[in-house]
């Protein structure tokens, strides 16, 4: 079953997809490679200018799936593809987005919302770190903030996502958001692009070259605590986790 569709380029934009509401967009193993698969076809195709990465249903992405999670490093391997990729990646936004949604996010070189989307960096709520997604998330977001959403797992709103620095822009009409962005990109010349994009990313680069196996390990060692086991199994289960006061 394909979990992320592709339009054909218009005017030199493609859409990807992400295509699995039965499981509100979850990153399970087939969805990272499918996407992983898609921009590299993005990337190599001389008509293509630049990526929109959207979503069907309510839910942009709900974090990892976690029945068929994907392996921590394939999913890092995604998010580093999304930065490397020679064409500028715009994520549009119309729902809820939740955990390892957000390393998507910023991980993308430009990221509008809906005003009825939403956020929140849940991982700790059912005894896991938000720990690869850090490297794009710590790049992106006011430090401040980032404490208080990865500690808290609090949801937030379009309004607070813009000022923290995770979205780009928001509006009540996402496509009217997006329009002068893609009009812009389709304006500027494409060896300009790419190379522009490799002088905005060059530090985050850097830190998924520094840090990749720590939060891998990290990530993978958390999944596996008699913590998580529980946690996730509560989620999963629709009851109360133990810790909860």
């Amino acid at each position: 079953m394909t979990v992320v569709t592709a339009s054909k380029p218009e005017r030199g934009v493609v859409t990807l997809a992400l295509d699995s509401p039965a499981n509100r967009n979850a990153l399970s193993a087939a969805l990272v490679a499918e996407l992983t698969a898609a921009l590299e076809r993005a990337g190599a195709d001389d008509g293509v200018r630049a990526v929109v990465l959207t979503h069907t249903g309510s839910t942009f992405c709900s974090g990892a799936d976690l029945r068929q999670p994907p392996d921590p490093a394939a999913f890092v391997a995604l998010m580093r593809r999304i930065v490397t990729l020679p064409k500028p990646v715009v994520a549009r936004v119309r729902g809820h987005v939740r955990a390892g949604g957000l390393g998507l996010l910023a991980a993308c070189d430009i990221a509008v919302a809906g005003e009825g989307a939403s956020f929140a960096l849940t991982e700790v709520r059912i005894g896991v770190v938000a720990a690869v997604i850090s490297i794009p998330l710590l790049a992106r977001v006011d430090a401040r903030a980032a404490g208080r959403y990865f500690l808290t797992g609090e949801r937030f709103e379009s309004a607070e996502a813009a000022r923290i620095g995770l979205v780009t822009a928001y509006d009540d009409d996402v496509d009217r958001a997006l329009a002068p962005v893609l009009d812009g990109l389709r304006e500027a010349a494409p060896g300009a692009l790419a190379d522009t994009k490799k002088l905005l990313t060059a530090k985050v680069l850097s830190a998924f070259d520094e840090e990749s196996d720590a939060v891998i390990a990290l990530s993978a060692g958390r999944f596996r605590s008699a913590e998580a086991q529980e946690g996730m199994a509560a989620f999963l289960e629709r009851r109360e986790r133990p810790w909860v006061l």
